[in-house]
């Protein structure tokens, strides 16, 4: 799971960023609401801590922005704001939660553990599935019939991806800004290497998915009980 967060103060901003890394999470981070619209535009985030106060643009209008523009990803407002109408101004704008500064950090795990537990597209109590094969973050192993096997870091993030977006072609630039970051510098060959390796563990397991090359876009996870998505 890889969290944005958008903060001015960039104590708060790195304290946040280093105790949720604790917590598992990856993490990126910026200070002002120009710099964090551009992010939330790649659609990089599982969720996304925003503060209401920040500098060239204020956490309100980009909210308005990221709501007008489709962008569903969760957002939690972090503000010192907590009059009653604040709280209503930032949920009516399309926040997923709102917490008031100070906070305790429990607290905020709750809150985002709360979020996450929402259920999403491909996902069940188990995990996540597509197909014959099934796969849990949180131990970072994939099944497939009466077999599994563990996976790296960078493999697991790849596949949920996959699973997430089961039977659509993901452009290369999509799975490296989801996967490795928006600003990582990575070069495409990493990405083919990962797709071997993931490619390969499908095969051990006698997973019946398979991992498509589209040409000059991406790849695609695909299953041959179901229609592949057309360019």
């Amino acid at each position: 799971m890889r969290i944005l967060i958008i903060e001015d103060n960039e104590e708060l901003c790195h304290s946040l960023a280093f105790q949720l890394k604790a917590e598992g999470f990856e993490t990126d981070v910026c200070c002002d609401g120009e710099d964090g619209l551009h992010f939330i535009k790649q659609k990089a985030h599982d969720l996304i801590l925003l503060d209401r106060m920040l500098p060239r643009m204020d956490g309100l209008t980009v909210l308005h922005t990221v709501r007008r523009l489709s962008i569903p990803t969760p957002i939690i407002l972090i503000t010192a704001l907590g009059e009653l109408n604040d709280r209503i101004a930032g949920l009516d704008c399309g926040a997923d939660d709102y917490i008031v500064k100070p906070f305790a950090f429990p607290e905020l795990m709750a809150r985002i553990r709360c979020i996450l537990r929402r259920p999403r597209q491909w996902e069940n109590s188990q995990g996540l599935r597509f197909g014959d094969v099934a796969y849990d973050p949180a131990l970072r192993k994939m099944t497939c019939q009466h077999t599994e096997c563990s996976l790296s870091r960078r493999e697991g993030e790849l596949l949920e991806l996959f699973l997430r977006n089961g039977a659509q072609i993901l452009p290369r630039n999509t799975i490296l800004t989801r996967v490795w970051g928006p600003d990582a510098a990575v070069e495409d060959g990493n990405l083919d290497n990962y797709i071997h390796f993931l490619r390969r563990r499908l095969r051990s397991l006698g997973s019946r998915l398979s991992l498509r090359t589209i040409r000059s876009v991406g790849y695609c996870l695909e299953d041959p009980g179901l229609p592949s998505q057309l360019l």
